[in-house]
């Protein structure tokens, strides 16, 4: 949920305003309205900004940008001499001295490659031969037929190279010794002075937004308090000596008021996000209620496997009690934990763990697993995998199939409803009519004819609910959908709805079909993993020792990566269905501001 926030004006004669934002800044909650111009154009702030992201590169590669140069370079240096020592192997130790020494003395020494089968025996000594080339040193360049020989040009030997390399690596460790030392001393001030810049930053922020009133005799500044910090920060205005007056007012709607979210310790795991999308408007509501369930629903589904989810957990935990060090994942250890939980839940029900069908390794249980069919015959009724095959049936459908485009269903009447609630808390009801037209039409469509298949009513009586619920929402889609605007106007924009409702929904309900897709996928690719190793083990686990090893191999680098392959899916795909189906469907924005008090 949005914590309600209080908006604040504080008057200060201007003696007194830096003393005033000292305190202000201890008091740390109020958050400061910043103008829409001024900031970009003043040249100290921007010169700060510019030091921050200096340092905080120079942090983020732990080293100044003069060692990071030398190390850099030393690199590059022994990989292209490594690459060189490679390239001359071939050619033998010689020594690039004497070399130089026969050239003095009058004898130049050429060196060549060419076919074996073209080679001529009088251009010169064959130093060494691969496959079908052949490698040869000649004193006479003019001898050798040039159109099928090709001159190599060396400058020193492997071996001399393997020295120059062990040069170079000895100063590479001399750099990186001196960088670690450069951590040890100097990371602790580059992080201080990060700090203390960041203070400076939003001084100068606060300060770019104050007005200056009465001929710059006073100072006036806004801000945004949340409304359970109000008292203690009125206590602490009361207290000041400067001379200051301050009011409160609630947010209008034309303030840009900050958001501060306010959730249980569940909710808050998906925070980021939502942040990752847009923060809500004040008048907005705060998605992650909803996203959250949803989310951790989407992510099991998408992996499926309970397995799977047991190394997530593990892998969770590992993270959060800082046994396992990942900087990607920093902070994170206790959600995937509990999408590990989601996933190991999820994909007991789904049937799969590590690739195995349990509904196989456990019969006696199988119709706990939904990894059967769906069937019409006799009746609409879920069969399990081993009953569908005992009575021979043909057709069906998944059962995890069914279950993805019924949450869709779900999912997108819930974002409708919640986009007609919303909208009417913050525009009116009469503003909102069309939109509750379309919510009655699809929503209470659907809940009417399942609540009628339920209760077995019959089809006429069936038909005049539909057609009522159709004919109320009609008045609102095409007639009423803008009050006070020319009727045929209003029925050609409902004309228009109605042709973005019909190909929307339709594709946005489908989307869901990837819930089932993306675990199916998983659960196959991890079972083709299994068959390989099995292969290796003659097809039992009663192989010989010697098989154990490719076996284990064979398991650990599959599941592995289809873990690895099966997560990023299962991250991406349903923040898809979040972020364009359902916030498309419930009308969210997320436009805001967030809650940054000034401390």
């Amino acid at each position: 949920m949005i914590t309600p926030m209080k908006k604040y004006t504080f008057l200060v004669f201007h003696h007194d305003y830096d003393s005033f934002l000292k305190e202000l800044r201890n008091a740390g909650v109020v958050h400061v309205t910043q103008r829409a111009a001024g900031l970009a154009d003043d040249a100290e702030l921007q010169q700060l900004i510019t030091r921050r992201s200096d340092i905080q590169r120079i942090i983020r590669q732990g080293a100044s940008d003069q060692l990071l140069q030398v190390k850099n370079e030393l690199d590059s240096q022994i990989r292209t001499a490594q690459q060189e020592a490679d390239r001359v192997a071939v050619w033998g130790g010689f020594s690039s001295d004497k070399v130089a020494q026969l050239k003095q003395a009058g004898y130049t020494l050429y060196y060549y490659t060419c076919p074996k089968s073209k080679f001529v025996a009088e251009w010169g000594v064959i130093i060494a031969e691969q496959k079908d080339t052949v490698y040869f040193v000649s004193l006479d360049n003019t001898a050798v037929n040039l159109d099928v020989a090709t001159e190599v040009k060396l400058t020193k030997s492997a071996n001399e190279l393997e020295l120059d390399i062990q040069q170079l690596k000895t100063q590479l460790a001399t750099v990186n010794a001196q960088i670690e030392e450069w951590q040890r001393t100097q990371l602790a001030s580059c992080q201080n002075e990060l700090a203390d810049i960041e203070k400076q930053i939003d001084w100068k922020k606060v300060t770019l937004n104050t007005e200056s009133k009465a001929d710059g005799a006073l100072s006036v500044l806004e801000g945004f308090c949340p409304i359970e910090d109000t008292q203690a920060l009125e206590d602490k205005l009361k207290s000041l000596p400067q001379a200051l007056y301050y009011e409160s007012e609630d947010p209008q709607p034309e303030d840009n008021t900050p958001i501060k979210l306010h959730n249980n310790w569940f909710t808050r795991l998906f925070e980021p996000l939502t942040g990752m999308y847009g923060w809500p408007s004040y008048g907005e509501f705060d998605p992650t209620p909803v996203l959250a369930p949803f989310y951790l629903l989407f992510f099991s589904m998408c992996m499926g496997d309970a397995g799977y989810g047991i190394l997530l957990i593990a892998l969770g935990l590992l993270i959060h009690y800082n046994k396992v060090k990942i900087s990607m994942f920093e902070g994170l250890g206790p959600i995937i934990a509990t999408l590990g939980v989601g996933t190991l839940v999820v994909g007991f029900f789904l049937g799969t763990a590590f690739g195995m069908d349990l509904s196989a390794l456990f019969p006696g249980i199988d119709y706990l697993f939904l990894n059967g069919k769906v069937v019409t015959e006799g009746g609409v009724r879920y069969l399990t995998k081993a009953a569908y095959a005992a009575q021979g049936l043909e057709g069906g459908y998944d059962v995890a199939m069914v279950l993805a485009i019924l949450i869709g269903v779900f999912h997108i009447c819930l974002a409708m409803v919640i986009k007609a609630v919303c909208y009417t808390k913050r525009f009116g009801f009469r503003a909102q009519l069309g939109t509750w037209g379309w919510t009655l039409l699809i929503v209470g469509g659907i809940s009417a004819f399942v609540i009628c298949l339920a209760l077995s009513v019959p089809m006429n009586v069936t038909k005049i609910v539909l057609i009522t619920i159709a004919a109320i929402s009609a008045l609102g889609i095409y007639i009423f959908n803008t009050p006070g605007r020319n009727p045929l106007v209003n029925i050609g924009a409902g004309l228009w709805d109605t042709y973005n409702m019909a190909t929307g929904i339709l594709g946005d309900t489908l989307s869901y079909i990837r819930l089932y897709a993306l675990g199916l996928a998983g659960g196959m690719l991890g079972g083709a993993f299994n068959d390989l190793g099995l292969m290796v083990m003659g097809g039992s686990t009663a192989g010989a020792t010697w098989q154990w090893i490719p076996f284990i191999l064979i398991l650990l680098v599959g599941h592995v990566l289809n873990l690895a392959m099966s997560a990023l899916g299962a991250f991406v795909h349903p923040l898809r269905l979040t972020f364009v189906e359902y916030f498309k469907n419930s009308g969210y924005e997320g436009k805001g501001v967030r809650y940054q008090p000034f401390k």
